[in-house]
């Protein structure tokens, strides 16, 4: 189970590529790429979910401009979720598909809004209680030989469905929520699981859509300004702490947001203050 081709300081998730304005033009959004490529930036987050599919399409849209450009990006797909809007029963829930004929379609059409021949990453997008196994083996395996994906992983999977599956897949990565308001996987092993059975951690939501209270807020501009970074670059340096070094998927898409959390990669803590900002994220005196 080897890690991702090329360490990414961070990767970029596109579920919220339709409400910046600024990117609603494939020209406009083109350039943005094209930025993100030259400052070392390029890990592309989707799932077919993402704008019902219209994110993918947009995207597309944006590398037709440019097609020579899909050489220098790392394209990473997800599906498995079916929303209520999009399901035809009678019943009108939201559930998880892990059916071959499900995933394989899904990968198909999500080539076709990417306008890309291959995904160089695809993930199942939530654990499925009504999974079968060897069916998805088999679908999983039949898309990488059939050259339409590069290599696979899980999202949001606890450790028994990464070892069942990671016994006859060569899985790659898993996609968890993780921050310092999410901080249950840095307490209970897994993160050590993970880095034990070779996956790499993505973190989803590594700055908590925002929503660090008063009290950690503070603490974070006290760090921050001790080691002349950012609170959200502290924020994005606890999580790249944890043990298998996980890499942060940015929800942001405002330039600035993306420039702050590469200017601050590189931003390191110790421990100490680690364990200062976990306790106070938890409203505690100690770990």
């Amino acid at each position: 189970m080897n890690q991702l081709p090329v360490e990414q300081p961070l990767l970029l998730g596109m579920m919220r590529l339709l409400v910046y304005p600024e990117l609603a033009d494939p020209q406009a959004l083109l350039g943005f790429v094209e930025r993100c490529v030259e400052r070392g930036l390029n890990g592309f987050d989707h799932a077919d979910i993402y704008g019902l599919g219209q994110c993918e399409a947009h995207f597309g849209a944006a590398l037709r401009l440019r097609p020579e450009l899909r050489q220098q990006l790392q394209l990473i797909g997800k599906a498995g979720i079916v929303l209520a809007a999009q399901d035809s029963s009678r019943w009108r829930v939201k559930h998880y598909n892990s059916a071959a004929g499900y995933l394989t379609e899904a990968v198909e059409t999500s080539l076709k809004r990417l306008g890309v021949e291959r995904l160089d990453g695809f993930l199942l997008h939530r654990p499925d209680p009504l999974l079968q196994t060897d069916e998805v083996v088999r679908a999983l395996q039949a898309l990488v030989e059939g050259g339409k994906v590069g290599w696979l992983g899980l999202s949001n999977a606890e450790p028994l469905h990464w070892q069942v599956l990671g016994r006859v897949l060569p899985l790659r990565c898993n996609q968890i929520e993780l921050s310092l308001l999410a901080q249950q996987p840095a307490w209970d092993g897994r993160l050590q699981a993970l880095q034990a059975d070779g996956l790499q951690v993505q973190a989803w939501s590594p700055l908590a859509g925002g929503a660090f209270g008063p009290a950690l807020q503070q603490a974070l501009e006290e760090v921050a300004e001790a080691l002349q970074a950012t609170p959200n670059q502290v924020a994005l340096a606890w999580v790249r702490r944890l043990p298998g070094r996980p890499v942060p998927i940015l929800g942001s898409l405002r330039w600035a947001r993306v420039e702050e959390a590469l200017a601050g990669a590189a931003l390191q803590l110790d421990a100490p203050t680690w364990f200062h900002l976990a306790a106070t994220a938890r409203g505690i005196s100690a770990p």
